[in-house]
């Protein structure tokens, strides 16, 4: 990425990938790792009241810093409100449907205005749904696919493990740098991912 990591002041959208894609439980540990290395509090937007609080701490982020507003199909509008106060660190919002260029785009003037990161988390009862893969005006775009955790069972290798979980990232927009996919650990309890220990080993002995 042009700046060497998540863009403050800028949308990104998120957004899981397979089963999870309705839930968006991977999309939603992957913005609070991020959120959980920014100070101050938090605006996360809801359209249902369906966010499992314990896990977002579980990434590092303290429920005590977030502000949870439930919005119903008035999300949008609530996330443009939200950044238009810059005591914030962030505004998080959940979307299921199309979202326009002309919507996206004032969302991305706000943060941008602002100095407030948006995150958007799409979701979908269709993993394979058009609409996520629509241009926006979005400086990145990611999807987040859960993978089974270690240690791998030889009877059923998708089975997941009791280690930490797992997941692709795929960049699939990035505006001014170039897509991307990664397999890491997902985040811990201080938000941040981890480098699978194979694929480190194997760049440590090809370097």
């Amino acid at each position: 990425m042009p700046t060497g990591g998540i863009r403050l002041g800028a949308l990104h959208d998120a957004a899981s990938a397979g089963p999870d894609t309705e839930h968006a439980a991977a999309a939603s540990l992957f913005a609070a790792g991020i959120l959980a290395r920014l100070d101050g509090p938090i605006l996360w937007v809801l359209r249902q009241a369906d966010l499992f609080a314990p896990g977002l701490a579980g990434a590092g982020l303290q429920p005590d810093r977030v502000v949870f507003a439930e919005a119903g199909k008035t999300v949008l509008a609530v996330m443009e409100e939200g950044l238009r106060h810059r005591g914030l660190a962030a505004v998080v919002a959940e979307h299921t449907g199309r979202l326009t260029l002309v919507a996206s785009r004032r969302l991305q003037l706000a943060a941008e205005q602002a100095g407030i990161l948006a995150i958007l988390i799409r979701r979908s009862p269709s993993f394979d749904d058009p609409v996520l893969t629509q241009p926006s005006a979005a400086v990145t775009s990611w999807r987040i696919t859960a993978l089974a955790s270690p240690p791998a069972l030889p009877h059923a290798p998708d089975t997941p493990g009791l280690g930490r979980a797992r997941w692709r990232l795929d960049l699939t927009r990035c505006r001014g740098g170039e897509p991307g996919s990664w397999i890491v650990e997902a985040c811990d309890a201080t938000g941040r991912l981890g480098l699978v220990s194979e694929l480190s080993d194997r760049s440590s002995r090809a370097a």
